[in-house]
């Protein structure tokens, strides 16, 4: 509903935004759970792509897995390193208590390891 009035409004000025959001909802519409802080940090983009950039460094610097779960404890034992660069990130610090909240303790304990 909020969707249809988004369009209603600034359809006319914002046509693609409007259209992508529709055709896409079932993706967009999860963002609308995480509490404001976790949205704040997604919403800046610099900060998603410079995480982003630094897990896929760590995957192809390593090469090969010989299988999924061996990608998986290499990304999770990057996470005290991509902690810290959160923690610079504004509203960072919010971010990451928010994550510890939602997920538990394990962001504090990889950090601590």
């Amino acid at each position: 509903m909020n969707l249809e009035k988004f369009i209603l409004t600034w359809g006319g000025q914002y046509k693609a935004i409007g259209k992508l959001w529709k055709e896409n909802w079932e993706r967009v519409i999860p963002f609308c759970a995480f509490p404001a802080e976790v949205r704040k940090v997604i919403y800046t983009t610099h900060a998603v792509a410079a995480l982003h950039r630094g897990l896929r460094k760590i995957i192809q610097n390593r090469g090969s897995f010989p299988r999924e779960e061996a990608a998986w404890q290499l990304l999770y034992r990057a996470r005290p390193n991509s902690r810290a660069k959160w923690e610079r990130v504004q509203h960072g610090k919010q971010a990451l208590n928010q994550f510890e909240i939602l997920w538990g303790d394990g962001i504090g304990a990889a950090q601590r390891a």
